[in-house]
């Protein structure tokens, strides 16, 4: 074995099976394409991208880890967010949470 190889048995696995998803609708206003990893936080993504910040509040996306999902300029698609699990609690990204998922966003104003 080598260290930190993983052996799976082979064939499809479920993921985030009888966790609460939420599938929105999210587009990106940007004249550039954005990308957002597997595990961010999806309410504080690049302001740029247009959705339900609020429905996505304790959320990422319901891909496997360590894949993305890239938004081109004006694209708009649908996306399955699935809510973390664990402690629920974030840090870093935006900065709009530093703690638990459960307490109220904060509201900060967008550096232009």
């Amino acid at each position: 074995m080598i260290p930190g190889e993983l052996l799976v048995d082979p064939g499809q696995h479920a993921l985030n099976v009888g966790r609460r998803t939420v599938s929105l609708v999210v587009q990106n206003t940007a004249d550039r394409p954005i990308q957002v990893g597997s595990h961010y936080h999806f309410a504080e993504t690049n302001a740029a991208l247009g959705f339900d910040r609020d429905a996505a509040r304790g959320m990422r996306l319901n891909i496997a880890s360590g894949t993305a999902v890239r938004f081109e300029p004006g694209q708009q698609r649908t996306v399955e967010l699935v809510d973390y699990a664990g402690q629920r609690q974030v840090f870093g990204f935006r900065g709009l949470v530093n703690g638990g998922l459960d307490a109220p966003l904060q509201v900060k104003k967008e550096v232009t």
